[in-house]
């Protein structure tokens, strides 16, 4: 059964004793919270440097960064809160790059999704769950997929708000919603007939960026973990979890 997650989970991944280990604390969008404890666990025995999560919606956790969080590198589930946060003065210029592109998708444990559009026109269901559109990116693809469809206003009184993507995914299992839209990586591997991915062009590209933050610059295990998130160590793990990489 998939484990779920709460907003903000914080896990201490494996550390392997060396010279000079040091601890990486990261802010990482809630999509890739499977995929970054992957990462961080190899990381951690290739390395020594220990990885501190914070997991949450992109927006929740920039407002803890400009709120001097003690966070080392920021992962973002948008290509926009990176740049802004060295606009800002919070991220190092120079450091910022793409590590994964995501997919939405619509997912129900209930109903037969093989028409995904279908379904949301009928509305035979009460309830659809959508992360936080304002501070969640996959939440704003999944309003976005709604409009395309023409179904704003029919769909709007059964929106149930999750504040981050785990907690939309949450929602679902629990049956709060029978449907809604998450990330494709949550559900890979549940049955084709449970997910229905909206064509690319209803929903803006989700190109998930992540930067050094100016409270990480002189971390070395900080710019190692980065390092390592460009690996091909790392490009492996992204990928079989549904991601794309440009």
């Amino acid at each position: 059964m998939r484990a779920l997650l709460a907003f903000a989970t914080v896990a201490s991944l494996a550390f392997v004793p060396m010279a000079h280990a040091g601890t990486v604390n990261a802010a990482v969008a809630a999509n890739f919270t499977k995929v970054a404890e992957q990462i961080g666990a190899d990381f951690s025995a290739a390395t020594g440097h220990d990885v501190v999560f914070s997991f949450g919606a992109t927006g929740a956790l920039y407002t803890q960064i400009t709120q001097a969080a003690p966070f080392d590198v920021f992962l973002s589930a948008d290509d926009k809160r990176t740049g802004t946060a060295i606009a800002d003065g919070f991220g190092v210029e120079g450091t910022e790059f793409t590590y994964a592109v995501g997919k939405v998708a619509l997912y129900s444990p209930s109903l037969d999704l093989t028409d995904g559009a279908a379904v949301l026109r009928a509305g035979a269901f009460q309830h659809i769950a959508i992360a936080d559109p304002v501070t969640a990116p996959y939440g704003a693809a999944g309003v976005a997929v709604i409009a395309a469809l023409g179904l704003t206003e029919a769909l709007t009184p059964k929106i149930v708000t999750g504040q981050n993507i785990t907690q939309a995914l949450q929602f679902i299992d629990s049956g709060n919603a029978e449907v809604g839209f998450v990330a494709l990586s949550q559900v890979l591997g549940e049955p084709a007939t449970q997910i229905w991915l909206p064509p690319q062009e209803d929903y803006p590209a989700i190109r998930q960026n992540a930067v050094l933050l100016k409270n990480g610059e002189a971390n070395e295990a900080a710019t190692a973990f980065l390092d390592y998130l460009r690996s091909d160590e790392a490009a492996a793990i992204i990928r079989a979890a549904g991601y794309v990489l440009e």
